[in-house]
């Protein structure tokens, strides 16, 4: 699965939003708002095959946490994304 590619990821204030940018008209509930662990992810994920392992990977190299933790973190944001329409095949 990959991001989304008509969603793109904006910094507004201290909030990161992920916005479809070819809407005619703002629907809010197509907003996603992600903190900043979830807005980095998304950096490094844009262009990539999304697994759970790579999410795991990303989680340990930029963050100082057992491995064990960042899987079942991985499993929740990729949930997550899955759920909010976020990938696609």
């Amino acid at each position: 699965m990959k991001l989304k590619k008509d969603l793109v990821l904006r910094k507004i204030g201290e909030q990161y939003v992920v916005v479809d940018p070819g809407q005619d008209m703002v629907d809010m509930s197509t907003v996603f708002t992600l903190n900043s662990t979830s807005a980095l992810l998304w950096k490094e994920l844009d262009g990539s095959e999304v697994t759970t392992a790579l999410i795991t990977d990303l989680l340990c190299v930029n963050y100082d946490v057992p491995r064990e933790t960042a899987e079942k973190d991985a499993i929740a944001i990729f949930d997550a994304f899955c759920t909010n329409g976020l990938l696609v095949d």
